[in-house]
Parts: structure tokens; C-alpha cells; sequence
């Protein structure tokens, strides 16, 4: 895929230069971390699909409709007497 993009040449840099900037130990970290963020994204998109499928807001437990609160009707303006024409 990086050779499809980069060319061979590219990659052959690409993957120099991490070396120099990381070190050869820290390499494997950084894979496993990444490989780590991965699953747990794909796990959090599969929780997203899940939860919209039965109708249910993926941030909480309830049914979307229920976690949205009916809006609070505004008051009428009252007309002060004080300040009516007579």
C-alpha cells in the first residue's frame, strides 16, 4: 500500500528515518500501540453500529428518544400596569 504511494524508494526512507527518530527499541512499542488504538476504535464502531441498530443513542443506555428532554414551554411576557397608558 506505502509502495503504491511512496514507491519503493519512499518507503525504503520512510521506514530510515522512523528508525533515527525513534530508536530500534522503541519501534515494537509504538507498533503495539498502535495496533491497540486500532482495536479499540474498531471495538467503539462496533458499539456505535450496535446501539444504532436497536434504536439507542450511542453515548448512553437509553433509547434516543427518551435521553432528549421535552423543552420547557417560555413564559408569557407579563404587561406591567405601571407603565400602561391611562
Amino acid at each position: 500500500m506505502l509502495a503504491e504511494i511512496f514507491g519503493v524508494d519512499g518507503v525504503i526512507v520512510l521506514i530510515v528515518v522512523v528508525v533515527l527518530l525513534f530508536g530500534g527499541a522503541a519501534i515494537p512499542k509504538l507498533a503495539r500501540n498502535l495496533g491497540s488504538a486500532k482495536n479499540e476504535f474498531e471495538k467503539g464502531m462496533g458499539e456505535g453500529k450496535k446501539a444504532s441498530a436497536i434504536g439507542m443513542s450511542p453515548a448512553a443506555d437509553t433509547p434516543a428518544a427518551a435521553a432528549t428532554p421535552e423543552p420547557t414551554p417560555a413564559a408569557a411576557p407579563v404587561a406591567d400596569e405601571s407603565t400602561s397608558g391611562s
